[in-house]
Parts: structure tokens; C-alpha cells; sequence
């Protein structure tokens, strides 16, 4: 059997990276270049996703003739609104709201951002159609490659065609080094640099480092928020202030890459670290 057949409804979610967007043309290219009735495909947009990851997504739709759902929290009901390529969130809008919303910044052992802005958006939506989803366990169509199996072993009831292909990170550049349109992000130590949320949390120090000097204006959002929540709970203390406190503040990271120094690969850096 393929695993990239679809026969029941299926969702199709696409990170807008190019593992997943390769699942998706194996989905269309296992039922003859086209998306399947029972199967949707849906992005939500953080509004923190860098204009590449954007333009990558909409390259796929107009490229392979195939509709995405652009989709993006609201805190009015129904929780989501539907977007596209020209009105996405480029500013983190989505994400801010969600925050004012909880009046917390989300850390490592608190990733509510991912829940919330698209496992539970995405969820809302197929709820919308009248699909009876379950917003935790599932049979969507996720992006685990084979050479992933932690990740895999996490997906409980999720469909996971990659892995059971055993496509791995080779088979995807092999792919994507043949294609009229590409993903065009940074890369640092063969990995993206701007992938996912662009100064996502949870990125190694090193990589933040380096985006803040390579990019500096992609800084500017997440010292705001750190900001935003000092204003909010001015008597709030610990990882509420900050998206991590084994990090520095982004506003430090931003000082740090306007001083021009030399950049540090050791992820703990003392000076920052405050201990």
C-alpha cells in the first residue's frame, strides 16, 4: 500500500518547509497530480514566519495547482480566520494577540505558541467543515522523516507517510536540488537558519546570535514582546518575563550584534546567563 494515499478525510498540515511540502507533492503525485477530495491542506501562519517560508508556500500552490488553507489565530471566535499569500500576518500579529491574550510569554517547558497558533487553529478550522477532529489525536498527515524516529515515536495516531516511506533529509535535498523553486532561506550549519518562527525560542544560542547580526531587524519583534510583558506584569518575575532564562533577552542579543563582536558557537555564555 502507498502511505501517501488518502481515503478517508485527511488533513494535510503543512509547515511550509520543504519536508513537508515534499509530502505533499507525493501525496498529489500518488493520485495523479491531484489533491484528493477527502484531503485539505492547511498552513497557520504565525505571523512570525520569514517572507520565504511565505513565498515557498505559495510558489507550491500556483507551481502544483493545488489550494492551501492560510489560516491564522484571532481571539474572537471562531479562533481562526482564513488568509492568503497577499493579507497573511507579516508582523506577528497572531502571536501577539495570543500573548496578550494569556499575558505570558511561552518558554520550553511551556509551548503553547505551537498548540495554540496552529495545532489548535487548524484544529478549529476542520471543525468548522464538520470533520469530527480531534485536536490531539488524529489521523493527520505530519512531516516525520525516516531518519526522525524520536519524533515519530511521539505521533501517536498521526499518519507519518515519510517516515513509512523511509524518506529521509537526502531523499528531501536530492528532491528539492531538481525543482524550478526552492525555499530560499539562510542556512547555517547545513540546517535553515530562518526556518519555523524566524527567532524562534528555542533555536541554539549560536543561531540566534548570528541571525541577529545577519538580520537584525528580526530581533526588533521578540525584545518587544519580552518588553510587552514587562508592562503587562511589572511584578511577574521569572520565565514570564523572558521566552527563556538560560538565553539572553533579545534586547541583549540585538546589543550584542550591534556591538559587532565576534560570535560565540559555546551555548552558554556567562555574561548573559546572569548565574
Amino acid at each position: 500500500m502507498n502511505p501517501f494515499e488518502i481515503f478517508d478525510k485527511t488533513c494535510i498540515s503543512f509547515s511550509g518547509g520543504r519536508t513537508s511540502a515534499y509530502m505533499l507533492w507525493r501525496v498529489l503525485e500518488a493520485h495523479g497530480g491531484k489533491l484528493p477530495d477527502d484531503a485539505v491542506v492547511c498552513f497557520a501562519n504565525t505571523g512570525k514566519e520569514d517572507e520565504a517560508t511565505l513565498k515557498f508556500i505559495h510558489d507550491c500552490e500556483t507551481n502544483w495547482n493545488v489550494p492551501i488553507v492560510w489560516l491564522e489565530y484571532c481571539a474572537e471566535e471562531p479562533k481562526f480566520k482564513v488568509v492568503n499569500f497577499e493579507t497573511a500576518s507579516r508582523n506577528g500579529e497572531p502571536f501577539e494577540a495570543l500573548i496578550r491574550h494569556y499575558k505570558k510569554l511561552p518558554n520550553p517547558a511551556q509551548r503553547w505558541c505551537t498548540g495554540v497558533l496552529k495545532i489548535r487553529v487548524i484544529h478549529k478550522y476542520l471543525q468548522s467543515l464538520g470533520w469530527k477532529h480531534s485536536e490531539m489525536d488524529n489521523d493527520d498527515f505530519v512531516g516525520i522523516r525516516a531518519d526522525e524516529p524520536r519524533r515519530a515515536a511521539k505521533m501517536g495516531k498521526h499518519k507519518i507517510p515519510l517516515f513509512t516511506a523511509g524518506v529521509t533529509k537526502q531523499t528531501i535535498n536530492d528532491f528539492w536540488s531538481t525543482q524550478p523553486f526552492k525555499l530560499n532561506l539562510g542556512i547555517y550549519k547545513d540546517e535553515s537558519l530562518l526556518g519555523n518562527c524566524d527567532m524562534c525560542f528555542l533555536k541554539g544560542l549560536d543561531k540566534k546570535l548570528n541571525i541577529s547580526k545577519m538580520y537584525p531587524e528580526k530581533t526588533v519583534w521578540w525584545a518587544k514582546m519580552e518588553g510587552l510583558i514587562r508592562e503587562i506584569t511589572p511584578n511577574h518575575a521569572g520565565n514570564g518575563n523572558l521566552f527563556r532564562l538560560d538565553h539572553p533577552s533579545y534586547q541583549e542579543m540585538a546589543n550584542f550584534a550591534l556591538n559587532q563582536q565576534d560570535l560565540f558557537e559555546d551555548e552558554s555564555i556567562a555574561c548573559f546567563c546572569g548565574d
